[in-house]
């Protein structure tokens, strides 16, 4: 189903729910999300009451008069509408939801960035006409976006579009270097690299939330295949060793030693004093320690590099210096990283993102031919820019007073205080949903305040520009 079919999907679905025959399914709905949050964590029995739930709605749906002579699409939106309605609502309540997730998310992200520091497209027996390092950046930015959202299908989304830049970019490679079309060989590895070097937060909870929480009968076809596959790569990764890249055992620990003394120094060389965080949201590493002057030689950045003609007598200071231009020169890729988790962590987005005041217009808000991909590139650089700052323990250049309240006041209206990320502005459509709920019959007051607080707004539909979902319904 494509983007705007689903933003579409659900907006019908708002709008059915405020007709007052389907008074019933909104009590059941409400009755639903009270009844569930109420419960203690447990992963397989949410994703089994979830699942049913779904399922028993969709199936009233189909002999309800309100969608009486609907076609299969429109029943297919409304049942988008009502995932990504119910998911929203308990995200915060099912996501990274036990311990054992959340330690799992950690050493991933950890693992992760210290193999990428070193890891080459030949360690994965990446064959040299596919390797495109710089055109596989787009597939990491996808992914990277994962946590931008809250529904399961617009978290697999981030990935479809993840995967479909690398199968793009293999089938051009094949075809002008006149291989073999590429198959599941060439393109594991390639996804294996490529998350390695997004490194996206929490993966291991996104895609268990994916799994548990998106609908079974629309997790099929492409989606299923991609899905699989990232599945794949995070259990390589999970499991990564000298031998599975290819290295000598003795150069995999050097390496790894290397790399977490370099994260090391770049998490205490850029720390925000403010910071309510450690280390601003870095997993916590090792102290620096010596390195041989092999394992730096070894390195292929001169910044980094000791100078062959140092004798042993200097050894010593020759480290220290070594580790000093380590704190100093932390990658572009490192501090956006690490801005975008801070940015994640947020309490207040609205301060974060009220200067810039286009973040969260909508497409009908401009008016040029090309509004649409302008936005969209906007929106990027945006979020580029802030998680940058954020790395370099830096605030945003703010507007002039009067610029800067009118954004932050148009920011309040369009972000939900309990959010993760920057949603988009659909308000309207999901507050007059509780104004229909107003006139049924009510949950008891202590629980409806629990779950009751405005409706979380709409997230961003995935990037319009990116192919549509033609197997993911």
């Amino acid at each position: 189903m494509e983007n705007a079919d689903v933003f579409l999907g659900l907006q019908d679905f708002l709008e059915r729910m405020r007709q007052p025959s389907a008074a019933e399914f909104v009590k059941a709905i409400k009755s639903f999300i009270v009844s569930f949050s109420n419960n203690a964590p447990d992963p397989e029995r949410d994703s089994a009451l979830v699942q049913a739930f779904l399922a028993k709605m969709e199936a009233d749906f189909r002999a309800h008069p309100l969608w009486a002579g609907c076609t299969e699409e429109e029943l297919e939106s409304a049942g988008e509408g009502l995932e990504k309605y119910v998911m929203t609502k308990l995200f915060a309540r099912v996501f990274a939801s036990v311990p054992d997730d959340v330690k799992l998310d950690d050493q991933l992200s950890e693992k992760m960035a210290l193999i990428q520091q070193f890891v080459r497209p030949e360690n994965l027996d990446i064959e040299p006409p596919f390797q495109n390092e710089s055109s596989w950046l787009l597939a990491q930015k996808e992914l990277q976006k994962i946590n931008m959202y809250k529904a399961p299908r617009d978290k697999l989304v981030c990935i479809l579009n993840c995967c479909r830049v690398i199968s793009n970019l293999l089938l051009n490679a094949s075809l002008a270097s006149k291989e073999n079309p590429p198959g599941a060989d060439e393109f594991l590895p390639v996804l294996i690299y490529v998350t390695l070097k997004a490194n996206p937060p929490q993966l291991h909870s996104n895609l268990l939330y994916i799994q548990r929480f998106r609908h079974q009968s629309r997790l099929v076809g492409e989606a299923a295949y991609y899905f699989t596959n990232m599945l794949s790569a995070e259990s390589f990764i999970s499991n990564i060793d000298a031998k599975a890249i290819s290295m000598d055992e003795a150069e995999f620990e050097s390496n790894m030693e290397f790399a977490r003394a370099m994260l090391s120094g770049i998490s205490v060389d850029t720390q925000d004093p403010g910071s309510p965080y450690p280390n601003n949201g870095q997993h916590p590493v090792a102290e620096p320690t010596r390195h041989k002057n092999k394992a730096l030689n070894d390195n292929k950045d001169p910044a980094v590099r000791t100078p062959s003609s140092v004798t042993k007598s200097e050894g010593k200071k020759v480290a220290f210096a070594d580790e000093l231009l380590i704190t100093k020169v932390p990658s572009l890729s490192d501090l956006e990283n690490k801005g975008a988790n801070m940015i994640l962590k947020e309490d207040k987005l609205n301060e974060v993102f009220g200067e810039f005041p286009y973040l969260f217009a909508s497409v009908g808000d401009l008016t040029v031919s090309d509004v649409e991909d302008l936005l969209n590139n906007y929106k990027q650089l945006v979020f580029k820019y802030v998680s940058l700052s954020k790395g370099l323990g830096v605030s945003p250049t703010p507007q002039p007073p009067a610029a800067q309240n009118n954004s932050e006041d148009r920011a309040e209206t369009t972000i939900d205080s309990s959010d993760g990320g920057p949603l988009d502005e659909n308000n309207k459509s999901e507050e007059s949903i509780d104004k229909t709920e107003e006139t049924l019959d009510k949950v008891s007051p202590i629980e409806e305040q629990k779950v009751e607080s405005d409706l979380p707004q709409d997230e961003p539909a995935a990037p319009d520009g990116d192919a549509p979902l033609s197997n993911q319904k």
